[in-house]
């Protein structure tokens, strides 16, 4: 399967200046869990956003870098974005691949993907960046809900919609 797995604010905000709107333990923890041992695919930005510019450990990386000239350490480097959907396609026959951002990439990707694993955080994030709104959107349906949770003082719940309408990659 091919999973976009995100928080958001309120508004659906994802982002600003190039990080997470919010340091929440629990997302992080279920991220964590949820991502170990599989594939996570990024663009560029998201992976210089970690610590150290790094790869995230115990999981294999795939990068996108519109510049060919930029091939990092410990990653599996692909620079169109055609070369990127092949990866994903390729490593999701056996394994799921989680599609960790930045907005561009889960914008592109969004048609593609089987789920959305998704944490909304009850608050205003002053995000510069946003994700698309899947309760409006015709193609997604909420398939499981969370119970409210307290994360670092904020409200959040855990939600998962589902792709009904799945692009499959050429």
């Amino acid at each position: 399967m091919i999973i976009s797995i995100l928080n958001c604010d309120n508004k659906w905000g994802v982002g600003k200046k190039n990080g997470l709107l919010f340091s929440l333990p629990l997302d992080m923890k279920f991220f964590r869990e949820t991502t170990l041992n599989h594939v996570v695919c990024m663009g560029e930005n998201t992976l210089l956003s970690f610590p150290g510019s790094k790869p995230l450990k115990n999981r294999t990386n795939i990068v996108l870098s519109g510049d060919p000239s930029h091939n990092y350490e410990g990653v599996i480097n692909v620079h169109t974005f055609e070369d990127f959907l092949k990866a994903l396609k390729q490593y999701s026959e056996n394994d799921d691949v989680f599609v960790i951002g930045g907005a561009s990439i889960y914008r592109q990707t969004l048609p593609y993907v089987d789920k959305v694993y998704l944490t909304k955080v009850d608050a205003d994030g002053g995000a510069e960046v946003f994700f698309v709104n899947l309760d409006e959107h015709p193609d997604f349906v909420i398939e499981k809900e969370g119970e409210v949770l307290k994360d670092a003082g904020f409200d959040i719940r855990f939600l998962t919609y589902r792709n009904i309408n799945k692009k499959e990659i050429d």
